[in-house]
């Protein structure tokens, strides 16, 4: 069999991607490398599920396209083999014999797509481009994270954790701080932020570490849901809300509740979901966001390029938004790194068809950069800052 990784390539075409192709259906397996080839990628391919399982070894992929039924190692047992040495790489699994128990393995062990046999080439080419920049963001994500700290919170006397959370929920407020178009310097809409007067938990981040502490993310959850949507009428009818989750709401079965607060006005609502929170532990994660989109919600993903480095939130999510995290934007103005990054970033979101936005805007400098790197929307204290409904903003 044929393996066009090992023949000449130019610069150009490699960066398209690395794709391994593992089938044990000849014609198949020519009929892929042809189209990939021919579409830039550098190709490698695979017999068997043991033959790619020594190709990954050796190799960094872009892209894994494996059947799942072969001899020695099926495409389920190569999956696993995947994830035990890269969380991200984009893994497309095929089948030409579809049942429930194989499309559940392939999700549980984080299978990017389930196809069936016979595979539409041009939707094959769809799916790779896709799982290509896909990866790529995962690898900028990570580059990211590396030049962001994060400290943490010593509380030990739970105690008086738990009675200076419960002052919290009491008096909790919501403060609303401007979304602005770039295109034409319009409001777009605000994000509510979580306040209180509580001075024990005096941010935000405190307060959220006490309710992972105590168990108690659901119960703060709710009240934020229930406070965000108050002022809603009082708005700009144009204005478009951003609301903060934790990956762990996404199990709270109010969320998806008919009669919940957010649900009447889900079509000015977008969810965002935090990148400091993995995804793995919430049990059908990509079944939910379906719902929350089927209610009229949209989706933004929170603090990119702080959280998480890894493909798993884009994949699930597929958000509308993106949000670059403040410490990403802080002064990228003097960081060629971080305008590099942003800049990748930002090409990549819009190639997947999303929006971006650069939160933590504090200075001209950073503004003019940001709009020059291809940022749909800005939010930070140089616009306004958060406060009481609703806020004025001046570019």
């Amino acid at each position: 069999m044929s393996n066009p990784s090992h023949s000449p390539i130019s610069a150009s075409s490699r960066n398209h991607g690395r794709i391994l192709v593992v089938d044990d259906e000849e014609l198949l397996v020519r009929a892929l490398v042809r189209t990939l080839t021919a579409a830039g990628y550098e190709v490698s391919t695979a017999g068997d599920g043991r033959k790619a399982a020594e190709l990954i070894a050796d190799t960094e992929f872009d892209v894994v396209v494996s059947d799942i039924d072969m001899p020695r190692m099926n495409g389920i047992q190569l999956l696993q083999t995947v994830r035990q040495r890269d969380l991200d790489v984009p893994v497309v699994l095929m089948t030409g014999n579809p049942d429930l128990k194989t499309a559940v393995q392939a999700v549980a062990h984080g299978a990017l797509q389930y196809l069936i046999k016979p595979v539409n080439i041009e939707e094959l080419g769809k799916v790779i481009r896709r799982a290509v920049r896909l990866n790529r963001m995962a690898k900028l994500k990570r580059e990211a994270l590396g030049l962001v700290s994060e400290g943490g919170l010593g509380v030990a006397d739970r105690v008086a954790l738990e009675a200076s959370f419960e002052r919290v929920l009491d008096t909790l407020w919501m403060a609303y701080q401007p979304i602005v178009r770039v295109a034409d310097r319009s409001l777009f809409g605000y994000e509510a932020l979580l306040r209180s007067e509580d001075k024990a938990l005096p941010h935000p981040g405190a307060i959220l570490y006490a309710a992972e502490r105590l168990g108690r993310l659901d119960d703060l959850g709710r009240r934020i849901r229930a406070a965000a949507c108050g002022p809603v009428p009082e708005a700009p009818a144009a204005a478009v809300f951003f609301v903060n989750l934790h990956a762990r709401d996404l199990m709270d079965e109010t969320l998806l509740a008919s009669n919940s607060p957010l649900s009447a006005i889900a079509g000015r609502i977008v969810l965002e979901i935090t990148e400091r929170a993995s995804l793995d532990g919430v049990k059908d994660a990509r079944g939910k966001i379906a719902d929350l989109r089927r209610m009229g919600f949209r989706i933004a993903i929170d603090d990119l390029g702080a959280g998480y480095a890894g493909l798993t939130s884009f994949a699930t999510l597929e958000p509308e938004f993106v949000k670059l995290d403040m410490s990403l934007v802080r002064d990228v103005d003097k960081n060629p790194t971080k305008e590099k990054l942003i800049r990748s970033m930002t090409s990549l979101c819009k190639e997947l068809g999303m929006m971006v936005v650069a939160e933590g805007v504090e200075t001209p400098l950073e503004r003019d950069l940001l709009v020059t790197l291809g940022c749909d929307l800005l939010q930070g204290y140089l616009l306004a800052k958060p406060g009481r409904p609703f806020p004025a903003f001046a570019w």
